[in-house]
């Protein structure tokens, strides 16, 4: 018998809080003994961070609860963001922007005689991203959030992120990078939502009740994909949005059969394969147990957000999808979650009864697909017997839409068995491949590259057969990241000064900036500017000497390049200057001089060689330059070791010259320079990604160009002596020599053999020598401009001025006026 209760309040009500600074102090010793039970004021400072977060958190509760509850009422348009990064960063600083209590936090910790800086540093980076990919999809999520544009981000929740870079005798060492060791205040365990994951198994023919003959996938080894869930605030608007987090685990995590057996890791072993998934981000894949894992992850990412959208369409509309595609659109971002074409695929044959054609027409009008390389070695391949082991139903489904796609081609060019295998998902060869871009494309409505000269290059050059086909699907979308956390939170002292001066629209409608140009024949408006630098440039040296030892003079050039290391980034050429510098220096040829304090940073793929080998030789310089007394304050390099959004915080307003050096063609946009143009940094770069767009807005007196374009860079292949031009320069001659004689490896001889031979190889894909004298040329008229003062602020402030095309506010609402077409969300 049920027993009666009077209702008398609903238990989903949340009471009103007091957003003033009193109430947040009441909310912060609410939680610091009440949630997190601590009755000591002298306890650590890792608690009064989370009593602060939750107080944070509590505010943002409300606002998320209304932005779902209208979500969930709306009838219009949703997009989904599936990326296997979000480069998230720390998330209270973020949040108190965006709810606009800055000042308020501030004198409620005051009150309680904390400080707020310190207790922001006590919250661990989100480890859920390597590079600018993953920083690209936080900025995106944001963005959409303020614009209050109905959009949820899918991931994978990884347990210890991509790795904490740790330097040992000038190497990279990788450690665990446990960031949710203290837990994580921010997410939300959502269990009532969690997925079966299917893996292995065997695909077998049946006839349902009709007699039609179908397929089902079988026998399958399993696991369970548990959501957390992750506030995303607009800014100062009241919307949330919604980040899901993918966590893995077994179905069943313990065996106590096996226990009681006395098999006691046996017990466990279904528990610790499954969460292998949501370990590590970019497991090693250079054996057959690392590619199966990266496999899984991809497979785990889109069949779970697949399923999670399906679960909330068919308990608001049932199983009629004949409005799905009107109302529904995922964006993949890059190649990583392709396999959701062939999954959706599945789901609706399979789950829901569907026919081919009418699946296929759903799953067209759905997908899109962003790419973000040049580099046909980074597109997702897959072996086909990996993917029918692991995957066997997705398999048949991809080699189907093979089939039909190819009678298309057929068509097009009849008779032409060159194009067919071209165009094929399924690569032919000693090992078939499933080519998981080519899948994207196929299975897409729109594909996007993301700056304008990557998406010339993609339907001119690696996906021209494509093009040639389908050219409505191709358009470009520029990059952006978001003013919010990269101006407003991370460079206080230039924010203030810009909301004095032109208002603070700026932070919402960063075309608005442009207001700032007539101020550059202000005398006290430079002033101010170069004031704003300075204590900038003082925070960073201050981070850089607790770091690396290494004292950095404010009044020198901080020229910075902190990125992914890889090849065709080319921190190489970057070193082959600072040794040029250094020998300039030992010559006596110091007149005129700009002190140059150079700031290197970023992590190398655990199995990447050369990529550490470049972190060790930049130590390796470094040691060398710093230590010795005839450079003194000249000139200083430091590698910046375990790079990550909260280190670029500070590195990012305190630089002067930003690096943007990558092989024109092989960049496909790039964020940093974006960056650090907003916080006013001069580029020093070649035409290769957004940097193009940059020298546009700007204008090229205000940008330090040097290097061959991307038509040039083609046309050196196989036409390329760069001996000869080693040869041809007595300073480039000079650093060779240097690195050739073991100046910067006493103690290791032929430590660095492969870096010299690939710079002397006819065959380096980056062409490092083809671009060092002009190099050189460009730094020279950098280090110059440094020294007039007043024509170094007119550029920088400039460069903050001009920066406004590049919001990620505006990115999105090219993606959503072009490819989305959703509506903004009015909260209740």
């Amino acid at each position: 018998m049920t027993k009666h209760v009077t209702k008398k309040h609903e238990i989903q009500n949340t009471p009103d809080l007091s957003t003033s600074s009193e109430g947040i102090v009441k909310g912060i010793q609410r939680h610091y003994g009440r949630t997190l039970g601590v009755y000591h004021p002298t306890a650590s400072n890792h608690y009064k961070y989370k009593a602060l977060a939750y107080t944070i958190r509590d505010f943002l509760m409300k606002d998320w609860h209304s932005s779902r509850k209208t979500e969930h009422e709306n009838t219009g348009k949703r997009a989904y963001y599936l990326s296997l990064e979000f480069l998230m960063g720390r998330a209270l600083g973020n949040a108190v922007l965006n709810l606009g209590f800055d000042e308020r936090t501030k004198e409620a910790l005051h009150e309680l005689g904390l400080d707020v800086e310190e207790l922001m540093d006590e919250e661990h980076d989100a480890g859920l991203g390597n590079g600018g990919l993953g920083r690209l999809a936080a900025c995106f999520i944001d963005s959409c959030a303020t614009l209050r544009l109905p959009v949820t981000g899918y991931g994978i929740r990884y347990e210890y992120g991509m790795f904490r870079q740790r330097i040992e005798n000038g190497h990279q060492q990788e450690e665990p990078d446990h960031w949710l060791s203290d837990g994580n205040v921010w997410e939300l365990e959502r269990p009532e939502y969690k997925q079966r994951i299917h893996f292995g198994g065997r695909v077998e023919k049946y006839h349902d009740e009709k007699g039609v003959t179908r397929r089902r996938w079988v026998g399958t080894n399993d696991v369970l994909a548990v959501p957390y869930d992750v506030p995303i605030p607009g800014f100062k608007n009241h919307h949330v949005n919604t980040l899901r987090l993918w966590s893995a685990t077994a179905t069943n995590e313990f065996d106590l059969g096996e226990f009681n057996a006395g098999s006691y890791p046996e017990s466990v072993a279904a528990k610790n394969d499954a969460e292998k998934i949501s370990m590590v981000l970019y497991p090693n894949d250079a054996s057959e147990n690392g590619k199966e894992l990266r496999l899984r992850q991809q497979y785990f990412l889109a069949s779970a957000s697949i399923k999670d959208v399906l679960r909330q369409w068919v308990r608001k509309y049932g199983t009629d999808f004949s409005q799905f595609a009107e109302k529904n659109v995922f964006q993949l971002n890059d190649t990583h979650p392709t396999v959701s074409v062939a999954e959706l695929m599945r789901i609706l044959m399979d789950d829901y009864d569907m026919v081919w054609d009418d699946a296929w027409a759903i799953t067209t009008k759905t997908l899109t697909y962003t790419n973000h390389t040049l580099l046909p070695e980074a597109l997702e391949r897959w072996p086909v017997h990996l993917f029918g082991r692991l995957l066997p139903r997705l398999l048949e489904i991809i080699y189907k839409i093979n089939e039909k796609f190819l009678l298309v081609v057929a068509k097009k060019w009849p008779g032409d068995m060159d194009k067919l295998r071209q165009m094929s998902i399924i690569e032919e060869g000693d090992m078939q491949q499933v080519r998981m871009a080519y899948l994207a494309i196929v299975g897409s409505f729109s594909v996007n590259g993301v700056a304008q000269l990557h998406s010339d290059l993609l339907v001119e050059g690696l996906f021209a057969d494509f093009y040639a086909l389908w050219p409505d699907k191709f358009n470009n979308k520029t990059n952006g990241v978001t003013q919010r956390r990269w101006m407003a939170q991370c460079n206080k002292p230039m924010s203030a000064l810009i909301s004095e001066t032109i208002g603070d629209s700026w932070v919402t409608q960063l075309e608005d900036l442009r207001g700032l140009a007539p101020y550059i024949d202000d005398a006290a408006f430079r002033k101010k500017w170069a004031a704003c630098k300075t204590l900038n440039k003082q925070r960073l040296a201050k981070v850089v000497e607790q770091e690396c030892g290494v004292i950095f003079p404010t009044n020198a050039m901080f020229d910075i390049q902190v990125k992914r290391i890889h090849e065709y980034k080319r921190q190489l050429l970057n070193i082959l200057h600072v040794i040029h510098l250094y020998d300039r220096i030992k010559r006596g040829d110091t007149k005129n001089w700009t002190p140059r304090c150079v700031l290197i940073g970023g992590k190398a793929a655990p199995g990447y060689y050369m990529a550490k080998l470049i972190i060790k030789l930049t130590n390796s310089v470094a040691d060398i330059v710093n230590n010795d007394p005839d450079v003194g304050d000249k000139l200083k390099l430091v590698f910046f070791p375990n790079y990550r959004v909260s280190a670029m915080e500070i590195i990012c307003p305190a630089a002067d010259l930003s690096e943007q050096i990558s092989t024109a063609g092989k960049e496909a946009s790039g964020t940093g320079n974006m960056k650090f143009m907003m916080n006013g940094a001069l580029t020093i770069g070649t035409l290769d990604g957004a940097n193009i767009e940059i020298r546009e807005e700007v204008g090229e007196e205000n940008f330090f160009l040097f290097g061959l374009d991307a038509a040039q860079v083609e046309a050196a292949r196989g036409n390329y002596d760069p001996n000869a031009i080693i040869a041809a320069d007595k300073n480039f001659t000079r650093v060779m020599d240097l690195l050739e004689n073991g100046h910067f490896n006493h103690d290791e001889r032929d430590l660095f053999r492969d870096i010299i031979g690939a710079i002397r190889g006819s065959d380096d894909p980056w062409l490092v020598a083809a671009d060092f004298t002009s190099f050189v040329e460009a730094q020279e008229l950098a280090a110059k401009a440094y020294q007039d003062e007043e024509k170094w602020q007119r550029m920088s402030i400039l460069n903050t001025a001009y920066s406004g095309k590049f919001s990620t506010d505006r990115t999105m609402q090219d993606y959503n006026r072009e490819i989305w077409k959703l509506e903004p969300i009015d909260i209740k």
